[in-house]
């Protein structure tokens, strides 16, 4: 008997095993899921938290509920992997050994990386992040009794999980405001250490007035370096100072620990990987997927799912001693909520910025690429749904895995008045 070990039991963890299972021979290969405990989130709705759109426990559920009976769950944290003698040893004292290993653990956000950030007194008082389910809950209730002042929506450092996530909640909560009375109360601010908030030019044709429509202050290129919680502000390496009464941030986000550890990461925790087949470029039995590792695409759920549709015939013929055919193109395809009922749609990869067009069947849609609407908010809202009941227990979706360009087009460039 062969073991296949995965260590995380969230959205690559969890379609990754349930889509093996399906596939390996039970007298052949085990399976096991390793995981801390038994709540799986479901991420993307952390974003609503804050709006009231979801309860907390609407984006909760039992890992164990969309994990095939035929899948043991380990619940217990990682101590280390040993590649060399090819285990995996719990804090707890359990040691699991493996012929194949998938890292699929993620990202979380570190505020303890960034002096200040997480001071007693000042974090889930006035300093919050929305991207765990402790911080979305604890800034719903701060924003039910705020009265206004100055918000600064701040991103630390890329990469980060769902690149777009802290856009949209600049943008819902430009709309919540409005819609409560407060608007003219909120200063509204978007710090980001990029050159813009949409990097990519036509995505930022497009879209880049967005923000100052809305009202909403953009400032770029700052790196943080600290946050002052007596002064209320989020200094820059060099020394600029935004002030603030509620800071919104989106902290450093690192791999867990025990990749370091295991002497498996890179600085910031992320397994690397050839980008194309997700095999990791020190040993050939571990496969990191998901956000766990370094692949320069979007951490975003879509990006998991692309991935693993090329991964899981990959890894057959991996074990098969055979040569890995598919390659992964950085797929990825992200709705942008802007606020009002309406949001937006990207589609891309590697080598390929978003484009116009229509989504997911060509000319038809019914969702629109780099475009406003209706239909795509109530798209993102819909696809909770499909995250539980089709994602997760590993069923196909009817979107393939490699982004395609057909129904997309190239806009016609616009002359600039300079």
């Amino acid at each position: 008997m062969r073991n296949l070990v995965i260590l995380g039991g969230g959205t690559a963890g969890t379609i990754t095993a349930n889509k093996l299972r399906k596939r390996l021979d039970t007298a052949e290969w085990s399976i096991t899921v390793v995981d801390r405990d038994d709540a799986h989130h479901y991420q993307p709705g952390y974003l609503f938290i804050p709006f009231g759109t979801y309860t907390p426990d609407e984006v909760t559920k039992s890992r164990r509920a969309f994990i095939s009976d035929a899948i043991p769950l380990v619940y217990g944290d990682i101590d280390r992997v040993d590649p060399e003698a090819r285990t995996v040893s719990l804090v707890d004292g359990t040691v699991l050994p493996y012929d194949q290993l998938v890292i699929a653990t993620g990202v979380t956000p570190r505020p303890d990386q960034t002096p200040g950030m997480d001071d007693e007194g000042s974090w889930y008082h006035d300093v919050f992040d929305f991207y765990t389910h402790e911080g979305a809950t604890a800034l719903a209730a701060k924003l039910k009794d705020w009265k206004g002042g100055r918000l600064v929506v701040e991103v630390v450092e890329m990469p980060i999980k769902c690149p777009v996530a802290p856009l949209e909640f600049a943008f819902l909560a430009e709309a919540w405001f409005t819609k409560h009375g407060l608007r003219d109360k909120v200063e509204i601010t978007y710090v980001t250490p990029l050159s813009s908030a949409f990097t990519k030019p036509i995505c930022s044709e497009r879209f880049g007035h967005l923000l100052s429509d809305r009202g909403i202050t953009l400032e770029p290129d700052f790196m943080l370096e600290r946050v002052d919680t007596e002064a209320k502000a989020i200094v820059s390496f060099d020394e600029r100072e935004i002030r603030y009464d509620l800071l919104v941030t989106v902290p450093l986000n690192m791999g867990a620990d025990y990749v370091a550890r295991s002497g498996l990461g890179n600085e910031l925790n992320l397994v690397p990987v050839d980008k194309h087949t997700l095999l990791s470029k020190k040993y050939d039995t571990i496969f990191a997927l998901g956000d766990a590792n370094d692949i320069p695409a979007s951490k975003a759920g879509s990006v998991a799912h692309f991935e693993i549709e090329v991964f899981v015939e990959n890894f057959l013929q991996h074990i098969a001693d055979s040569p890995m055919t598919g390659s992964f193109d950085g797929h990825a395809n992200c709705f942008i909520e802007t606020g009002y009922g309406k949001a937006m749609l990207i589609d891309f990869n590697y080598d390929t910025e978003p484009l116009p067009g229509k989504f997911p069947v060509p000319g038809v849609g019914p969702m629109s690429l780099l475009k406003e609407t209706k239909v795509n908010h109530l798209g993102k809202l819909a696809f909770r749904w499909a995250y539980w009941n089709v994602l997760m227990p590993g069923r196909p979706m009817p979107i393939g895995s490699e982004m395609s360009m057909v129904g997309k087009h190239q806009p016609v460039a616009t002359s600039s008045v300079s």
